[in-house]
């Protein structure tokens, strides 16, 4: 008979879920500008810093089809960049591997290949999903992850973000720059 009851017991802990203490998940933040991330040369930097500012967030890709829109990437930054507006590069190896680079190849290559002066930030995954950035964490929350490399992400001067770019559409984009300069004008 006891046996009977120690293997009901063991037979009803078996079966019950084990609850153990979890630490919760934390808030997700309110603004793009609530965020920290590294610079390309591994220095934490709070996005904090460009609050007020009109930003474009795009994941970067030396070895892509799309590569050649640094210059295009390059060009906006230097035009509006006394405007209120920063260009914010996350250099990803999420799509074919083509950011295989170290931080140190993808700062020159960006530098002597494209002479870029925007920001560069520490490689990150933006694909949703584990290991995915905090900061396409915040992207994605509401709208669609990158489906390839240089996704453009408008922030508005708030945090939020506005508006959406795939790939394929180039920053000299009329549509990209109208939306951009209806930020700034805010």
């Amino acid at each position: 008979m006891k046996s009977l009851a120690f293997l009901t017991t063991l037979l009803l802990l078996i079966g019950t879920p084990m609850t153990h203490a979890q630490t919760p998940a934390p808030a997700p933040a309110a603004s793009f500008y609530d965020l920290d991330t590294k610079t390309l040369a591994g220095e934490a930097q709070p996005l904090s810093l460009y609050k007020g500012k009109v930003s474009l967030v795009v994941n970067l890709a030396s070895k892509c089809g799309f590569t050649p829109q640094y210059t295009g990437l390059e060009t906006l930054y230097e035009k509006y960049k006394d405007k209120g507006f920063v260009l914010l590069g996350f250099p990803s190896n999420d799509f074919g591997g083509q950011e295989p680079g170290t931080p140190a190849e993808i700062q020159t290559f960006c530098s002597a290949k494209y002479s870029v002066t925007f920001p560069l930030f520490e490689k990150v995954v933006t694909k949703k999903g584990d290991g995915q950035s905090p900061i396409y964490v915040f992207l994605t929350s509401a709208h669609d992850a990158p489906k390839w490399n240089f996704t453009k992400y408008l922030i508005d001067k708030q945090g939020h973000v506005v508006a959406v770019f795939p790939s394929a559409v180039k920053p000299e984009d009329p549509a990209l720059v109208s939306a951009l300069e209806a930020e700034l004008a805010k």
